[in-house]
């Protein structure tokens, strides 16, 4: 219905406040903004812009519509930049590095997007947490990591990295069947007191969240297992070796024997895809960055 230069037209007398600003901004003359101006009027049935001192300024209308301008114009951007996408090479290596979660869950669609949309890629993988890749991001070593951010302990990014939200989850404590508490839905993570804990393994950011998590609800650290897997957690809870904090993302099937439940806190994380921020621009990294988006939309509803 509306013309996309008769609206640039409009967004710019927007921006800039005056006809003669916005043809200098847009590298016309002041009387062919007015023509586009005068055709968009006609198109809309109403008045944009109205006499005000020497100059003009938008009616009500005018702003109703400059509104929708700037949206439709900066998705034509958007459309732009992604078909720019299509027709830059994009070959060359890609070092990426990703929580152990995410690898299982998330990285196979990815890996498979990319193969398949720019063949020209040399990928590689590289499990690792945080503590690990974001340093090696930093300098060079990695081009895109994913890590993960619990609310109870958030990571601390470099000012020299931009980060992409991906999605949200949240860790479910899992019980042994037999236990006191694992008939509840729900349960207070300070109730859970007389059983070990099964953690991350030694080291790691996860053992340092849930000893952190552990501590902030009084309780003693009682972390009898250290174990870099959560199928292998599960399967001890199971064998009622203890309890576990496992994130939705982490598992496909809770084994017989193991109750989850949801937990009072709640145990949210959110996890990122982070690269450095002057690589913003580079095909290889966009490229990643939209397969690590377009694959996590599936997860949306984890938390």
């Amino acid at each position: 219905m509306f013309g996309l230069e008769r609206m640039r037209a409009l967004h710019a007398v927007a921006t800039h406040g005056t006809v003669a600003a916005a043809a200098s901004a847009l590298h016309v003359t002041p009387s062919g903004v007015s023509q586009q101006l005068a055709k968009l009027e006609r198109e809309a049935g109403q008045r944009l812009l109205e006499p005000h001192g020497r100059t003009v300024r938008l009616t009500t209308a005018g702003h109703v519509l400059a509104g929708h301008a700037a949206s439709i114009l900066a998705q034509v951007e958007k459309a732009r930049e992604d078909l720019e996408l299509l027709r830059e090479d994009i070959t060359g290596p890609l070092r990426i590095g990703a929580i152990p979660t995410t690898v299982h869950a998330l990285l196979p669609p990815v890996l498979a997007a990319l193969r398949a949309q720019h063949p020209g890629l040399e990928v590689t993988l590289h499990e690792g947490e945080a503590e690990e890749t974001v340093p090696k991001v930093v300098d060079g070593r990695l081009d895109v990591a994913v890590v993960e951010s619990w609310e109870h302990r958030p990571v601390t990014l470099p000012p020299t990295t931009s980060r992409t939200t991906l999605l949200s989850d949240v860790a479910d404590l899992a019980l042994p069947a037999s236990h006191r508490l694992a008939h509840r839905k729900t349960v207070d993570l300070a109730e859970v007191d007389d059983i070990p804990w099964i953690a991350w393994s030694a080291g790691s950011g996860c053992y340092d969240w849930l000893a952190r998590v552990l501590r902030q609800q009084g309780m003693d650290e009682r972390i009898g297992c250290t174990i870099g897997s959560y199928p292998t957690q599960l399967a001890l809870v199971a064998g009622n070796v203890g309890a576990a904090a496992v994130p939705r993302l982490g598992r496909d099937s809770v084994p017989d024997g193991v109750r989850i439940l949801t937990t009072r806190p709640a145990l949210n994380r959110t996890i990122y895809a982070i690269n450095r921020a002057e690589d913003d621009d580079r095909g290889v990294i966009r490229a990643c960055v939209d397969a690590l988006t377009t694959a996590s939309a599936r997860f949306q509803n984890l938390a």
